[in-house]
């Protein structure tokens, strides 16, 4: 019985042992992440449909025409048609009915406006690209800062037990001295009071690690049961740039690309064409059949005169770009501004930290003093539980600074786009 037990425990701890590299291998291949790879392709898809207009266009065909009256076949020259009509016999190359079947091409020879369009649709798979990478490290530092909620709130559940394991060993002491007349009542009113303050705490510590749970779950598809311990491995890089958005600003490139291409539409375009016709039908004459074969090739140039839709376009295409210019200048300064509180408040976080710590060893020494103090009864029942609330505090307020900082942290290196892998382990 005891071995199954056992085997059922490291069942779970392994079932549990979910590290931080694991977490983000599976971020990379949930739905959220598989939804920025389809933006991807279709971007892809984009430039090569762009850059197909460059390749000829060529077409097979079959018809059959019915005509009211004799029609040609192809274009007769009047020295081939002037022998016939004196000779009958000749099927000539005209009929009611004709059979045609062929081929076609035309094919781009000089048209501006193809290859900027083609640049514009490699930019826009730039930008998604970039796009892709930004949602991965704002998932990756999500998971982080999650887990290092989950972390603080752990430690607080901790904080908790320990002085509920206190409070229960008091509540032993004080019931002796309540039984022997040497205490009074109320002092086991007000322990019971505190320990059920604290299963209250403790309860609320459970939903909040719900959510915790809950959001990581819904980025990985995996249920973490524990937090997962995370060391800074490689420092934060800042820059003058904002890199997170790099995305708004290839579109923004794109998008002057856009207007160019639009404009390049009223440019003279020249394009290459042709075609090959062979005809079947009954010669009109003497209805003998007849076979013809008829080609072409030729070059055109087009001049664009009056186009008004295009200049609507062109102005379109200057708004949209000039929209997006004032996103990013408002995004710029907002990010830069945060960027600076952020980084201002890091040394902050590290003081609270060492401060926070501090307090939790003269807290806890107090406390071996306060408790001694209301064992021989120069203490009141209030003060004793006063010097247990702050050991918590400041224990709360400790690991609370650091998951703020792991957040702060993970707040930068979405801004300034680090790679997140590489900083945390």
């Amino acid at each position: 019985m005891k071995k199954i037990l056992v085997a059922f425990e490291l069942t779970a701890l392994l079932a549990n042992a979910t590290t931080l590299p694991e977490l983000f291998d599976a971020v990379k291949n949930h739905s959220q992440t598989k939804a920025d790879e389809m933006v991807v392709k279709n971007a892809e898809v984009s430039h090569a449909l762009a850059t197909s207009k460059l390749y000829p266009t060529i077409n097979l065909f079959g018809k059959y025409d019915n005509y009211s009256g004799p029609t040609g076949m192809l274009p007769v020259p009047p020295n081939v048609l002037k022998p016939m009509l004196g000779q009958p016999a000749i099927p000539q190359p005209f009929s009611r009915n004709i059979y045609r079947g062929g081929a076609n091409f035309s094919m781009p020879i000089f048209v501006k406006s193809i290859y900027t369009m083609a640049d514009k649709a490699k930019i826009m798979q730039h930008s998604a690209l970039a796009k892709k990478r930004i949602n991965l490290l704002k998932n990756e530092a999500l998971i982080v800062g999650s887990n290092a909620n989950f972390l603080y709130l752990n430690e607080l559940n901790k904080s908790l037990d320990l002085k509920a394991k206190s409070l229960r060993e008091t509540k032993k002491m004080v019931t002796i001295k309540v039984n022997n007349g040497r205490a009074a009542g109320s002092a086991l009113y007000k322990i019971e009071d505190a320990l059920n303050q604290i299963s209250i705490a403790q309860n609320n510590i459970a939903l909040q690690k719900e959510q915790i749970q809950n959001s990581i779950r819904s980025l990985t598809g995996i249920t973490l049961t524990q937090p997962v311990e995370m060391h800074e491995t490689k420092p934060l890089e800042t820059s003058d740039e904002i890199a997170s958005l790099q995305p708004l600003k290839l579109k923004i490139e794109a998008n002057r690309l856009d207007e160019k291409a639009q404009k390049e539409k009223l440019y003279p375009t020249v394009a290459a064409y042709g075609s090959y016709v062979y005809s079947r039908a009954k010669a009109y004459n003497n209805n003998k059949t007849v076979n013809e074969e008829y080609g072409n090739v030729g070059v055109v140039v087009n001049i664009p005169l009056l186009a008004m839709d295009r200049y609507k376009e062109i102005k379109k295409s200057k708004i949209q770009m000039m929209s997006q210019e004032a996103d990013f200048a408002k995004l710029n300064d907002e990010l830069t501004s945060k960027a600076k509180m952020l980084k201002d408040s890091l040394p902050l976080l590290d003081n609270s930290i060492k401060l926070a710590k501090k307090s939790i060893v003269n807290r806890e020494q107090l406390l071996k003093i306060a408790k001694i103090n209301y064992e021989s009864g120069r203490l009141s029942t209030e003060e004793y539980l006063r010097y247990e609330d702050e050991v918590v505090s400041a224990k709360a307020r400790y690991y609370q600074a650091k998951a703020k900082r792991w957040q702060s942290v993970m707040e930068l290196a979405v801004i300034y786009a680090n790679n997140i892998e590489e900083m945390v382990k």
